[in-house]
Protein backbone atom coordinates (compact mmCIF):
# COMPACT_ATOMS: atom_id res chain seq x y z
CA UNK A 1 0.00 0.00 0.00
CA UNK A 2 2.76 2.43 0.94
CA UNK A 3 4.64 1.56 -2.25
CA UNK A 4 1.53 2.26 -4.31
CA UNK A 5 1.08 5.68 -2.68
CA UNK A 6 4.71 6.59 -3.32
CA UNK A 7 4.44 5.56 -6.95
CA UNK A 8 1.19 7.50 -7.29
CA UNK A 9 2.88 10.66 -5.86
CA UNK A 10 5.82 10.30 -8.25
CA UNK A 11 3.47 10.06 -11.20
CA UNK A 12 1.58 13.21 -10.06
CA UNK A 13 4.67 15.29 -9.17
CA UNK A 14 5.24 16.69 -12.69
CA UNK A 15 1.61 17.86 -12.73
CA UNK A 16 2.03 19.81 -9.50
CA UNK A 17 5.28 21.36 -10.74
CA UNK A 18 3.52 22.47 -13.93
CA UNK A 19 0.61 23.81 -11.88
CA UNK A 20 2.93 25.95 -9.75
CA UNK A 21 4.54 27.38 -12.88
CA UNK A 22 1.19 28.16 -14.50
CA UNK A 23 -0.24 29.83 -11.40
CA UNK A 24 2.88 32.00 -11.00
CA UNK A 25 3.91 30.68 -7.58
CA UNK A 26 7.65 31.23 -7.31
CA UNK A 27 10.18 30.69 -4.57
CA UNK A 28 11.99 33.73 -3.18
CA UNK A 29 15.39 34.36 -4.79
CA UNK A 30 18.52 33.43 -2.91
CA UNK A 31 19.97 36.12 -0.64
CA UNK A 32 23.29 35.94 -2.52
CA UNK A 33 21.47 36.68 -5.79
CA UNK A 34 19.69 39.66 -4.19
CA UNK A 35 23.05 40.95 -2.93
CA UNK A 36 24.57 40.77 -6.42
CA UNK A 37 21.56 42.57 -7.87
CA UNK A 38 21.88 45.34 -5.25
CA UNK A 39 25.60 45.72 -5.95
CA UNK A 40 25.03 45.97 -9.70
CA UNK A 41 22.25 48.53 -9.33
CA UNK A 42 24.21 50.88 -7.04
CA UNK A 43 27.76 50.57 -8.37
CA UNK A 44 28.85 53.82 -10.01
CA UNK A 45 31.12 53.12 -12.96
CA UNK A 46 32.29 56.74 -13.12
CA UNK A 47 32.63 59.51 -10.54
CA UNK A 48 29.96 61.11 -8.39
CA UNK A 49 29.74 64.39 -6.47
CA UNK A 50 26.90 65.68 -4.31
CA UNK A 51 26.02 68.20 -1.64
CA UNK A 52 24.81 66.56 1.55
CA UNK A 53 23.07 67.86 4.63
CA UNK A 54 22.77 66.14 7.99
CA UNK A 55 20.17 67.02 10.60
CA UNK A 56 21.43 65.56 13.87
CA UNK A 57 19.02 65.19 16.79
CA UNK A 58 20.68 64.19 20.05
CA UNK A 59 18.64 63.56 23.15
CA UNK A 60 20.53 65.93 25.44
CA UNK A 61 21.93 68.39 22.90
CA UNK A 62 19.00 69.21 20.65
CA UNK A 63 19.16 69.63 16.88
CA UNK A 64 22.31 70.50 14.92
CA UNK A 65 22.63 71.07 11.17
CA UNK A 66 25.60 70.08 9.03
CA UNK A 67 26.42 70.47 5.33
CA UNK A 68 29.28 69.10 3.27
CA UNK A 69 30.46 68.28 -0.23
CA UNK A 70 30.95 64.63 -1.03
CA UNK A 71 33.10 63.28 -3.87
CA UNK A 72 33.41 59.57 -4.67
CA UNK A 73 35.24 57.39 -7.17
CA UNK A 74 34.31 53.72 -6.82
CA UNK A 75 36.76 52.44 -9.43
CA UNK A 76 39.73 53.35 -7.24
CA UNK A 77 37.90 53.12 -3.89
CA UNK A 78 38.23 56.81 -2.96
CA UNK A 79 35.99 59.42 -1.41
CA UNK A 80 36.32 62.89 0.07
CA UNK A 81 34.09 64.86 2.44
CA UNK A 82 34.59 68.64 2.76
CA UNK A 83 32.64 70.23 5.61
CA UNK A 84 30.71 73.44 4.82
CA UNK A 85 28.62 73.88 7.97
CA UNK A 86 28.62 74.61 10.86
CA UNK A 87 31.20 77.38 10.90
CA UNK A 88 33.09 75.67 13.73
CA UNK A 89 33.69 72.67 11.44
CA UNK A 90 34.05 74.49 8.11
CA UNK A 91 37.15 73.42 6.18
CA UNK A 92 37.48 70.11 8.00
CA UNK A 93 37.34 66.97 5.95
CA UNK A 94 37.51 63.19 5.63
CA UNK A 95 39.59 61.45 2.98
CA UNK A 96 39.44 57.79 2.04
CA UNK A 97 42.01 56.34 -0.39
CA UNK A 98 42.07 52.56 -0.65
CA UNK A 99 42.48 51.17 2.85
CA UNK A 100 43.54 54.53 4.33
CA UNK A 101 41.01 56.84 5.98
CA UNK A 102 41.97 60.23 7.42
CA UNK A 103 40.22 63.04 9.27
CA UNK A 104 41.55 66.53 8.49
CA UNK A 105 41.41 69.44 10.97
CA UNK A 106 41.59 72.83 9.28
CA UNK A 107 42.61 74.81 12.39
CA UNK A 108 45.70 72.68 13.02
CA UNK A 109 46.19 71.63 9.37
CA UNK A 110 46.76 68.05 10.49
CA UNK A 111 45.55 64.62 9.36
CA UNK A 112 44.59 61.86 11.76
CA UNK A 113 44.26 58.24 10.66
CA UNK A 114 40.84 56.90 11.70
CA UNK A 115 38.72 53.77 11.20
CA UNK A 116 35.66 53.43 8.97
CA UNK A 117 33.38 53.17 12.03
CA UNK A 118 34.43 56.67 13.15
CA UNK A 119 31.58 59.15 13.50
CA UNK A 120 31.36 61.84 10.82
CA UNK A 121 31.31 65.25 12.55
CA UNK A 122 29.96 63.66 15.73
CA UNK A 123 26.78 62.48 14.01
CA UNK A 124 25.31 58.97 13.88
CA UNK A 125 26.64 58.61 10.33
CA UNK A 126 29.84 56.53 10.15
CA UNK A 127 32.69 56.73 7.69
CA UNK A 128 31.71 53.32 6.37
CA UNK A 129 28.28 54.69 5.41
CA UNK A 130 29.90 56.84 2.71
CA UNK A 131 32.08 54.28 1.02
CA UNK A 132 30.83 51.86 -1.59
CA UNK A 133 32.06 48.34 -1.21
CA UNK A 134 30.26 45.36 -2.64
CA UNK A 135 28.08 43.42 -0.25
CA UNK A 136 29.17 40.13 -1.78
CA UNK A 137 32.80 40.91 -0.90
CA UNK A 138 32.01 41.71 2.73
CA UNK A 139 29.14 39.50 3.86
CA UNK A 140 27.64 36.05 3.45
CA UNK A 141 23.96 35.16 3.90
CA UNK A 142 22.75 33.39 7.02
CA UNK A 143 21.83 29.79 6.23
CA UNK A 144 19.56 27.25 7.87
CA UNK A 145 20.35 23.78 9.16
CA UNK A 146 19.94 22.43 5.64
CA UNK A 147 22.50 24.89 4.26
CA UNK A 148 19.91 26.92 2.33
CA UNK A 149 20.07 30.72 2.49
CA UNK A 150 17.25 32.11 4.63
CA UNK A 151 15.06 34.67 2.87
CA UNK A 152 11.71 35.71 4.32
CA UNK A 153 8.90 37.56 2.57
CA UNK A 154 7.34 40.39 4.56
CA UNK A 155 5.56 43.71 4.11
CA UNK A 156 7.36 46.85 5.31
CA UNK A 157 4.81 49.65 5.51
CA UNK A 158 2.85 48.87 2.36
CA UNK A 159 5.78 47.53 0.35
CA UNK A 160 6.45 43.80 -0.15
CA UNK A 161 10.05 43.07 0.82
CA UNK A 162 12.60 40.31 1.13
CA UNK A 163 14.20 40.05 4.57
CA UNK A 164 17.54 38.32 5.09
CA UNK A 165 20.48 38.34 7.49
CA UNK A 166 24.11 38.84 6.50
CA UNK A 167 27.19 37.85 8.49
CA UNK A 168 30.59 39.45 7.93
CA UNK A 169 33.21 37.35 6.18
CA UNK A 170 35.95 39.98 6.60
CA UNK A 171 37.11 41.82 9.71
CA UNK A 172 37.19 45.41 8.41
CA UNK A 173 33.46 46.14 8.52
CA UNK A 174 31.63 48.45 10.91
CA UNK A 175 29.07 45.82 11.90
CA UNK A 176 29.57 42.02 11.90
CA UNK A 177 25.86 41.31 11.42
CA UNK A 178 23.19 43.14 9.42
CA UNK A 179 19.56 42.42 8.62
CA UNK A 180 18.22 43.78 5.31
CA UNK A 181 14.71 44.58 4.12
CA UNK A 182 14.82 44.86 0.31
CA UNK A 183 11.91 45.84 -1.91
CA UNK A 184 10.78 42.84 -3.95
CA UNK A 185 9.98 44.54 -7.25
CA UNK A 186 13.19 46.56 -7.69
CA UNK A 187 15.70 45.23 -5.10
CA UNK A 188 16.20 48.63 -3.44
CA UNK A 189 17.10 48.42 0.23
CA UNK A 190 14.57 50.12 2.48
CA UNK A 191 15.80 49.21 5.96
CA UNK A 192 18.97 47.85 7.54
CA UNK A 193 19.52 46.86 11.16
CA UNK A 194 23.14 46.56 12.33
CA UNK A 195 24.37 44.49 15.27
CA UNK A 196 27.53 44.27 17.35
CA UNK A 197 29.58 41.10 17.76
CA UNK A 198 27.66 40.37 20.97
CA UNK A 199 24.34 40.58 19.12
CA UNK A 200 23.31 44.00 20.43
CA UNK A 201 21.25 46.11 18.02
CA UNK A 202 23.37 49.21 17.42
CA UNK A 203 21.69 51.07 14.57
CA UNK A 204 18.60 51.04 12.40
CA UNK A 205 18.86 52.74 9.01
CA UNK A 206 16.07 53.62 6.60
CA UNK A 207 16.42 54.55 2.91
CA UNK A 208 12.99 55.91 1.92
CA UNK A 209 14.02 58.00 -1.12
CA UNK A 210 16.02 56.96 -4.18
CA UNK A 211 16.90 58.50 -7.53
CA UNK A 212 18.19 56.97 -10.75
CA UNK A 213 21.12 58.52 -12.60
CA UNK A 214 22.84 56.99 -15.63
CA UNK A 215 20.99 53.74 -15.03
CA UNK A 216 22.24 53.41 -11.44
CA UNK A 217 20.33 53.95 -8.20
CA UNK A 218 21.38 56.33 -5.42
CA UNK A 219 19.67 56.66 -2.01
CA UNK A 220 19.07 60.40 -1.56
CA UNK A 221 17.71 60.19 1.97
CA UNK A 222 19.28 58.14 4.76
CA UNK A 223 17.82 57.99 8.26
CA UNK A 224 20.14 56.63 10.96
CA UNK A 225 18.69 55.80 14.38
CA UNK A 226 21.10 55.12 17.23
CA UNK A 227 19.68 52.09 19.04
CA UNK A 228 22.43 52.05 21.67
CA UNK A 229 22.02 55.64 22.83
CA UNK A 230 18.29 56.09 22.60
CA UNK A 231 16.98 59.41 21.31
CA UNK A 232 19.79 60.03 18.81
CA UNK A 233 18.92 60.25 15.13
CA UNK A 234 20.57 61.60 11.97
CA UNK A 235 18.89 62.37 8.64
CA UNK A 236 21.17 62.62 5.60
CA UNK A 237 19.84 64.16 2.37
CA UNK A 238 21.68 64.42 -0.96
CA UNK A 239 21.17 67.07 -3.66
CA UNK A 240 22.93 68.45 -6.73
CA UNK A 241 24.11 65.01 -7.81
CA UNK A 242 26.63 65.02 -10.67
CA UNK A 243 28.37 62.17 -12.46
CA UNK A 244 30.86 64.33 -14.34
CA UNK A 245 34.46 63.15 -14.27
CA UNK A 246 36.39 64.53 -11.30
CA UNK A 247 39.93 65.84 -11.19
CA UNK A 248 42.04 63.07 -9.56
CA UNK A 249 43.75 65.73 -7.42
CA UNK A 250 40.51 65.98 -5.42
CA UNK A 251 41.32 62.69 -3.71
CA UNK A 252 44.56 63.94 -2.15
CA UNK A 253 45.64 65.48 1.14
CA UNK A 254 46.99 68.48 -0.77
CA UNK A 255 43.51 69.30 -2.07
CA UNK A 256 42.10 69.56 1.46
CA UNK A 257 45.08 71.60 2.63
CA UNK A 258 44.73 74.06 -0.26
CA UNK A 259 41.05 74.62 0.57
CA UNK A 260 41.99 75.98 3.99
CA UNK A 261 44.63 78.43 2.77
Amino acid sequence: MIREKVMRWKSCAPFFIMLLAVTGVQAAPRASDIMKKMDDMMEQIGDISVKATIVQNKARQGIKNYAFLYFRRDVTDEFLIVVLEPDTEKGNGYLRVGENFWMYRQNTRTFQHISRDESIMGTDAKGGDFEKRKLVDLYRPLTGANGAEIVEEEVLGKKPVYKFTLLAKVNDVTYPKQVYWVQRDNFLMLKVQSYSLSGTLMQTAYYPKWTQIDGKYIPIQHIYIDEFEKGNKSIVELSGISTQKLDPRIFTKAYLENLSK
